[in-house]
């Protein structure tokens, strides 16, 4: 059976910081903890969302890490806590709005987080007693903000995902001028993390036609903006369609991933170090490749309707055009470049085998199709 569900309120247009305290209100916070990191912070990026907030006691977080962990999720939660806050307010990429999911749970549940990770049967202990929490995202990457899950690095360095439909956002606040002042290459990795959800997902085998229309579409606006965004950072036609782009990899992304993300995913939790959509641009091709077999044995031909989105001539140009874009992009192309070796392999793939995007992948992947692909991506 197919399950189907449309997702949070969103505010989207430049300026729609300004609506925060507005949609505090609606949502019955009061006593918000701003959850952020330390660049937003330096960046002047967090100010507008104070800004907005005047009137309100402001707690606010900005120690969350690159890769949120368990140890930062522990650290915020006592400052929640501690001044007695009733809801979160996530301001930055999908580290910080992952991190206030994590928050939103271990606040109000009990028991070590690990407990409602998916893999561990934990989604369903996962209840609406979790923290209310508004997502403004200021990257336009993970679309954290409209997604039902959260990546997690805990206590036993497992990179694992929370999922549930209680830990969407009640508000998304996507508001594109956040994003004016992202640097070059962040811009170019969280677009390609984008661009990954919206192929990954539509390539995977579960019915979700409105998934694969958002998809779709979200991989038209990413692919044919990152380049402009990334060269201008002040494009605010380029950023208001990768903002768009991420917001619908993540509305898409319900459908479930794959072997990109199962990658991604262990691979980040062995080295917390690396950036998640640079390694999903560098497993995409290899995936794709991977793919194409079973995609060749089927009537609706999704490469070849990525193909056309793209703007390409066949569907069997895709695979080398992303490793083209990310190489235009100025990204890496291989694990080497990143300092990765073959003697991580078994490691990787173990966890990729373990990992929720696993089974989800169109074409369910072996110990060694992994190893083949991490081979292909170096």
């Amino acid at each position: 059976m197919a399950f189907i569900n449309y997702v949070t309120q969103i505010q989207f247009e430049f300026g729609a910081v300004r609506l925060l305290t507005q949609e505090c209100a609606r949502v019955g916070i009061t006593r918000p903890l701003v959850v952020t990191d330390p660049g937003v912070r330096a960046a002047g990026v967090l100010q507008p969302a104070l800004d907005a907030l005047e009137g309100l006691p402001v707690a606010v977080f900005d120690q969350t890490p690159s890769n949120p962990t368990e140890a930062a999720v522990r650290a915020a939660v006592q400052l929640y806590r501690e001044q007695r806050c009733d809801g979160l307010i996530a301001v930055g990429g999908g580290s910080a709005i992952d991190c206030a999911k994590g928050i939103a749970i271990a606040a109000t549940h009990e028991g070590p987080l690990t407990t409602y990770a998916t893999i561990e049967g934990g989604s369903a202990r996962i209840t609406q007693a979790v923290a209310p929490l508004i997502a403004v995202p200021t990257t336009s990457g993970t679309g954290s903000e409209v997604a039902r899950g959260a990546i997690i690095i805990v206590d036993d360095h497992r990179k694992l995902g929370f999922h549930s439909w209680h830990l969407v956002p009640r508000t998304a606040i996507c508001d594109p001028g956040l994003t004016l002042g992202l640097p070059p290459r962040l811009t170019a990795a969280t677009g390609m993390d984008a661009i990954a959800h919206c192929m990954e997902t539509f390539m995977s085998a579960a019915f979700n036609p409105p998934a694969d229309g958002i998809a779709l579409d979200g991989l038209e606006r990413g692919w044919h903006h990152i380049e402009a965004a990334t060269r201008d950072g002040s494009d605010k036609d380029a950023r208001l369609n990768m903002m768009s782009a991420s917001m619908q990899g993540a509305m898409a992304f319900q459908k479930g991933l794959g072997c990109v993300h199962s990658l991604s995913h262990s691979l980040g939790g062995l080295n917390p170090g690396l950036h998640h959509g640079t390694l999903n641009a560098v497993f995409l091709p290899a995936v794709i490749r991977f793919n194409a077999e079973a995609d060749s044995l089927k009537k609706d031909r999704r490469l070849e309707r990525m193909a056309h989105a793209m703007g390409l001539p066949s569907g069997g140009d895709v695979a080398e055009a992303v490793k083209d874009m990310t190489a235009r992009l100025g990204l890496p192309t291989g694990l080497a470049a990143l300092g990765v070796t073959e003697s991580l392999f078994d490691d990787v793939i173990r966890g990729a085998m373990a990992d929720h995007c696993h089974t989800t992948n169109p074409r369910l992947a072996s110990a060694d199709d992994y190893r083949a692909m991490l081979a292909a991506s170096m």
